[in-house]
């Protein structure tokens, strides 16, 4: 099959991981989008690996966005579609770190995504009620954001008040704060990687969550959007 161009200014998927690289096997597709910086990539290359070796024998397959010098959310709107083309009808998740957690949130409400996952999403003042930053095109996604409380590059509370909206649209939406983190997530990576692994294997494969989730999810706000990310979390999952 011949493939399409790009987009012109330069989005293109990376190599696959998970599913052993089959067209075959792929049942979903996670889309990771990187933050500003090359030199701060966040936990998104470990959340990557840890979805391929979880998910890999169910058909998740996951790819990282480069996005050439076009908006994010563009190219993570390009690479829904590119992920269609080549692997058919499957659900996507557009995992996002930083500017491209923003960017995972903005294009949620393409047809095929199902799956929301921000991580310290680079909001600005967009959260609160004044702001543009849409949210009603997130309804029937499985939305996740999760943040430091102490990242001084993007505000926590922008994204909580950004939550607390998106919940109204939708009920499927919840929100981690990982207390003493900044915003590379680095003091406590590994409990965020298992938070990412756990929410995308409940929301495109088997449909259940660990009990944190589950209860941030039913939550009403704003319990379930400032749910503390226990110190820990991942060692005994679905326990």
């Amino acid at each position: 099959m011949a493939q399409h161009a790009p987009p012109a200014r330069g989005a293109r998927l990376g190599r696959p991981a998970g599913a052993n690289g089959s067209v075959s096997t792929v049942s979903g597709v996670v889309l990771l989008l990187p933050g500003a910086s090359r030199f701060s990539p966040g936990p998104l290359r470990p959340l990557a690996r840890a979805l391929a070796r979880a998910g890999g024998t169910d058909g998740l397959v996951a790819h990282t966005v480069q996005h050439g010098s076009g908006p994010r959310e563009e190219a993570a709107g390009w690479a829904a579609d590119e992920a269609l083309r080549r692997y058919g009808d499957v659900p996507v998740c557009l995992a996002g770190y930083g500017a491209g957690g923003r960017a995972a949130l903005r294009a949620g409400g393409h047809g095929a995504v199902n799956t929301v996952l921000a991580l310290a999403p680079c909001l600005g003042d967009a959260g609160g009620e004044a702001s543009p930053e849409p949210v009603k095109h997130l309804a029937g996604r499985q939305v996740l954001i999760v943040h430091g409380t102490n990242d001084a590059r993007s505000d926590p509370e922008s994204s909580f008040l950004l939550a607390v909206r998106a919940k109204k649209a939708n009920r499927s939406t919840c929100r981690f704060e990982v207390h003493s983190d900044g915003h590379g997530l680095r003091e406590h990576q590994a409990e965020v990687v298992a938070l990412g692994v756990d929410f995308v294997m409940g929301a495109m494969v088997s449909g259940r969550y660990s009990r944190p989730v589950t209860d941030a999810l039913a939550a009403p706000p704003p319990l379930g959007l400032r749910m503390p990310l226990a110190s820990g979390f991942g060692r005994s999952l679905r326990g």
